[in-house]
């Protein structure tokens, strides 16, 4: 199947974000749901990898990726992230992004902070979002997390680390970086989970988690399936850590085909 791959600039009332998009021959996104990707603490659009493309022609719908502000190809953040950035992005970024490339419905998909995003998205879009993919999110600031992060944050200190992080964000790469280390391991931040968020999503949920995640344990996904409030479809994939469309990505998209097939999307 042939795919048209199209870039997007979308402006915010704090700068432009970058997206790009992976459009299948014959699909239109303004009749049929769109993909939104969504990244994790410090990815990109081109951390996906060949996931975006591989997912548009197994599913014959759009996939849209976007760099979150301070990320990759996006303008640079103005100033500290807040801490309820993860529903500032899906009460206010992705019905943003949502108008302005005509996207009728969607089926967020993120991973890790990223599923919290996509989990706050469905929360924020009602009937507009088909359905959600959560993979390896968080759910609240469990300390196997918090030592994920501080591990993190020891790796990275090392030299080259932060200019291989630049490949991807180029002079935002330190902003990025601090953003992710200091926000989750900030004493304040340790209040926050998506409890309030998932009692407000009602359409179909598949949670994806690795035994052997690095950055939460099963405890994540007990806690989401626990508080949706619409059904939902949980995958411990074995021997698998935190990035299993990486690790394992036929898996991955087998689960998420049977998914969309069970509920009848599109």
């Amino acid at each position: 199947m042939k795919l048209q791959e199209l870039d997007h600039h979308v402006h915010t009332p704090n700068g432009t974000l970058f997206s790009h998009e992976w459009l299948p021959d014959g699909s239109n996104r303004a009749n049929a749901p769109a993909f939104l990707l969504f990244h994790d603490s410090i990815g990109s659009v081109e951390l996906w990898r060949d996931l975006p493309a591989k997912l548009a022609r197994l599913t014959s719908l759009p996939v849209i990726a976007y760099d979150r502000l301070g990320f990759g190809r996006s303008d640079p953040h103005p100033g500290k992230l807040s801490f309820t950035f993860i529903r500032d992005e899906g009460h206010h970024i992705a019905p943003l992004l949502c108008q302005a490339l005509g996207l009728g419905q969607i089926i967020a998909f993120g991973h890790s902070v990223g599923g919290a995003m996509a989990i706050s998205t469905a929360a924020a879009l009602g009937s507009r979002c088909r359905a959600v993919i959560a993979e390896s999110a968080q759910s609240y600031v469990e300390e196997s997390t918090l030592n994920g992060v501080r591990a993190a944050r020891v790796a990275f200190s090392k030299p080259g680390q932060l200019e291989r992080l630049a490949r991807y964000h180029g002079d935002k790469a330190a902003w990025a970086l601090g953003a992710w280390l200091d926000t989750w391991l900030d004493p304040q931040y340790s209040r926050w989970s998506l409890d309030s968020e998932l009692a407000q999503v009602h359409c179909p949920a598949l949670v994806l988690h690795g035994d052997s995640d690095e950055y939460g344990t099963v405890e994540h996904p007990t806690r989401i399936l626990r508080n949706l409030g619409g059904p939902s479809r949980f995958i411990l994939l074995e021997n698998c850590g935190h990035i299993p469309h990486r690790e394992q990505p036929a898996r991955v998209l087998d689960e998420i085909q049977k998914f969309l097939a069970v509920n009848q999307i599109p």
